[in-house]
């Protein structure tokens, strides 16, 4: 009689091609890797938005890509092509990738970023945490975003969790024991931590009357929660200027609308009511909850400036 079989069977490893001498190169070892993916409840377009903003703001070079053609159902996600005149251009390719990039400070780490698999779960997992423990990876972090009655006038909310205390106690805004549809994210992070490695998820949370439209502002905490996660100086400035016109404009439409305006005062007065008295932990502070020194921060900016503006 078989025994219960838990994943797929088939190989893992047959799921993605490696570049060979990056992926075996001694610097990639120990690195933390960040992963968004595409496709589950992206409010406010946060992953889009943030695997946009890594792959074109920093120096990105692929380490492994997955088969598209194992993991994506094509009929129930079409992906786009252009018709120009009489002839078809620009067909957007599916992509799901491993890649190693380099922050703000010149500190390498790696990136799993692209669209959520439709299709063989268990054996997708068994590949990440495959090539996590080929690459011993220090610390693994993912993001995604879900919409929250919440008002836009206040500070972005999340909810942290994984096998990282020191990453959670004093951060999450919402600590709930609720069921909800999985993600692969979902299923990672269980298979992860299964293997005993560090992990922690991040779930940011939108306002639920932007959930449908970009909204940069949330795209730029999640970057931010990444970042301190992580170590890592990570690219905000263009989200910080997109998320200042969009507010803009937010403004201007509540300010034609009586009704919008309402709404907005209701969900103020109910999330000050019920963050009232809640200190949160700062995402400069430590593990021992201290925040670190002017020297410390000092040097951070130097080294940030001068690789910014290299010979002056």
């Amino acid at each position: 009689m078989l025994e219960r079989i838990s994943g797929s069977l088939l190989d893992p490893d047959a799921l993605y091609a490696s570049n060979i001498e990056l992926f075996h190169s001694p610097e990639l070892r120990g690195l933390n890797l960040v992963m968004g993916f595409t496709g589950f409840a992206d409010a406010g377009h946060v992953v889009k938005q943030i695997n946009a903003e890594l792959l074109d703001s920093l120096d990105a070079r692929p380490v492994a890509v997955f088969d598209a053609d194992q993991l994506i159902d094509y009929r129930s996600r079409r992906p786009h092509v252009s018709f120009v005149e009489d002839h078809i251009q620009d067909y957007q390719e599916p992509r799901l990738a491993l890649y190693r990039l380099v922050d703000g400070l010149g500190k390498p780490f790696l990136l799993l970023a692209g669209f959520e698999p439709d299709l063989q779960w268990e054996r997708f997992a068994r590949a990440v945490v495959g090539i996590v423990e080929k690459l011993d990876v220090n610390l693994v972090t993912w993001i995604h975003s879900i919409p929250m009655p919440v008002p836009h006038t206040r500070p972005v909310g999340v909810t942290v969790h994984g096998n990282r205390p020191e990453l959670i106690e004093g951060i999450s805004v919402w600590k709930p024991t609720v069921e909800v549809p999985a993600a692969v994210g979902h299923i990672l992070e269980l298979r992860l931590v299964e293997a005993n490695r560090n992990v922690a998820g991040y779930v940011i949370h939108v306002p639920h009357y932007l959930a449908e439209a970009e909204y940069p502002t949330a795209a730029v905490a999640g970057l931010e929660y990444l970042g301190a996660a992580t170590s890592l100086m990570l690219p905000t400035d263009r989200l910080r200027e997109s998320g200042r016109d969009v507010s803009r404009q937010i403004a201007e439409q509540i300010e034609a609308s009586e009704e919008v305006q309402q709404v907005v005062s209701r969900l103020e007065t109910r999330y000050d009511e019920k963050s009232d008295g809640i200190v949160r932990r700062s995402l400069l502070a430590d593990e021992n909850d201290e925040l670190p020194d002017a020297d410390v921060l000092g040097a951070a900016v130097e080294a940030y400036l001068a690789r910014e503006n290299p010979g002056q």
